[in-house]
């Protein structure tokens, strides 16, 4: 049976927002409740992180992880959003690059850097989105952001202007700016061509539904969703009795008798069940965040 309250994992087609996935598992699901962590752009494929129901409270865990992406970049043509979808304006020969310069290229962007965000973006700036600001002609100054760049492994393809990518990376990495700085490295222009998002943190592609898989798992009576708990799988874990379960309904402090080493601990009931987020203040923990007794009750 399908439940209202979990996590879901879809696998994007091309062409979509993740607005448009959230109103098709809306119609689906027969939930208004329904959240994605991680935009991905109309043109990539892959993995969204969904939320449904009171879980919706718990996509922060989900938003923080970091992604995992393939994809290609062609060299020697730019354009104006740095992906297939912009407009192009630029078109230069592309230099004889060998796997050896191309990989030494991609290795000096691993690590700890600071990155720019693009222009055709949906970044705020005074109220108003990067991406209609360009559309405008207006370019703004943007404020560069740390990011993380775990590995960058780049391969040929029979087309010398056509290189695959592997890349993984810290939330708020672009990757398609990523990909323009290789390009620039390497003494040429380039753009993102394709893009497929694998996994965000412990999620996997491998175990999402696309929107068509998902409608027949439903019509089947199938259940699709993951329970709350699998959000929190990165956080450190402590079961509570059922004294101090109600106790932190009520929003009361508890004393735990086991230390931990992070900040928030995710407090189980001794089935496993999620029963919220705990908060360390001192010596005792707060609750802050408390999901509904009958969290794994069936959508009627």
């Amino acid at each position: 049976m399908t439940t209202n309250n979990g996590l879901l994992l879809i696998d994007k087609g091309s062409g979509l927002t993740s607005h448009d996935v959230v109103a098709k598992v809306r119609r689906i699901l027969g939930e208004r409740k329904v959240g994605h962590a991680g935009t991905l752009d109309p043109m990539a494929t892959g993995l969204l992180v969904l939320a449904v129901g009171p879980s919706t409270r718990l996509l922060r865990f989900a938003q923080s992880e970091s992604k995992r992406y393939c994809g290609t970049v062609t060299f020697g043509v730019a354009t104006d959003s740095l992906d297939a979808d912009g407009a192009v304006l630029d078109v230069q020969p592309v230099p004889a690059l060998t796997s050896l310069a191309v990989t030494a290229a991609a290795s000096s962007m691993l690590g700890v850097q600071r990155q720019t965000p693009p222009m055709v973006s949906a970044i705020q700036i005074d109220g108003q989105r990067l991406h209609e600001l360009a559309r405008k002609g207006i370019e703004v100054e943007r404020a560069s952001r740390e990011i993380s760049v775990g590995f960058f492994d780049v391969a040929p393809t029979d087309d010398p202007s056509v290189w695959t990518f592997d890349v993984e990376c810290s939330v708020g990495t672009y990757v398609r700016v990523l990909l323009s700085d290789l390009a620039q490295r390497l003494g040429t222009i380039g753009h993102l061509s394709s893009l497929r998002r694998l996994s965000s943190g412990a999620h996997h592609v491998d175990g999402a539904l696309t929107i068509e898989e998902l409608a027949n798992a439903v019509e089947r009576g199938d259940d699709v969703l993951a329970p709350p708990s699998t959000f929190v799988v990165s956080l450190e874990h402590v079961t509570l009795s059922e004294d101090e379960q109600r106790r932190m309904r009520m929003g009361q402090r508890l004393t735990l008798d086991e230390s931990f080493d992070g900040l928030e601990v995710a407090a189980m009931d001794d089935t496993g069940g999620l029963v919220g987020i705990l908060a360390r203040r001192d010596e005792s923990w707060q609750p802050q965040l408390v999901l509904p007794a009958d969290q794994d009750s069936v959508r009627g």
